[in-house]
């Protein structure tokens, strides 16, 4: 007879009652439950890791690169290289040094020794010459400012390419473009010196003017953008 208390004829175990043979019990979920077979595990967040906003990395997981003090160049940058000077329309960064107003009259005298000594030796026997022969001597002072001419081309196109004459390699200075660092070219190197006329305006005070400038810059460095560093 059937259990009036169980119309459809399934037996429900009571309390502490085991299921018949062949019954499986019902799968009771709980703490620390097993997942069945061919079932996978939920995702657990790493050691550390904290869901939505913020989230923090899981462990062994690299944190993203924050931008900030010695961040390093991203894709496609290369850095400078190894005692490479850079520079930003100033003063020289990465360990560059301006020259001091020292070693700029000390390259000035070198080249003018070279240009002018024999230049003047020359001129002095033209003019010795002038004095019994006039047309020779006039022909030897023409030689000798022609000279002194392609001498003077010469020293601006060392300066242009190379940012050094023979008194700057002397002295280990060169002169630069305060925005690239690189030579000038002669174009620029030419028209640097004709600006030097500015500087001899005042008293030649343009000259004196790398000794409390923060750029350590004559008038006509200032007027082409160029910079004098040490080689």
């Amino acid at each position: 007879m059937g259990n009036p208390y169980d119309p459809y004829g399934q037996q429900q175990p009571g309390y502490g009652q085991q299921p018949g043979y062949g019954q499986q019990p019902p799968a009771q979920p709980g703490y620390g439950q097993q997942p069945g077979y061919g079932q996978q595990p939920p995702a657990q967040p790493g050691y550390g890791q904290q869901p939505g906003y913020g989230q923090q990395p899981g462990y062994g997981q690299q944190p993203p690169a924050q931008p900030g003090y010695g961040q390093q160049p991203g894709y496609g940058q290369q850095p400078a290289a190894y005692g490479q000077q850079q520079y930003y329309g100033g003063a020289p960064a990465g360990g560059g040094q301006l020259a001091e107003w020292g070693s700029r009259v000390g390259a000035t005298f070198i080249d003018g020794l070279i240009l002018g000594v024999p230049v003047g030796i020359v001129y002095f026997i033209a003019i010795a010459l002038a004095s019994k022969v006039a047309v020779l001597g006039l022909l030897l002072m023409l030689v000798v400012w022609l000279g002194a001419l392609g001498v003077g081309l010469w020293f601006i196109y060392q300066e242009g390419t190379t940012g050094q004459t023979i008194g700057k390699r002397q002295m280990g200075i060169k002169l630069v473009s305060a925005d690239t660092g690189q030579p000038i070219g002669f174009g620029m190197a030419f028209l640097r010196r004709i600006c030097h006329a500015a500087d001899t305006f005042a008293c030649y005070v343009g000259y004196l003017w790398p000794l409390w400038d923060e750029r350590k810059q004559t008038f006509a460095d200032k007027i082409v953008n160029t910079l004098v560093v040490r080689a």
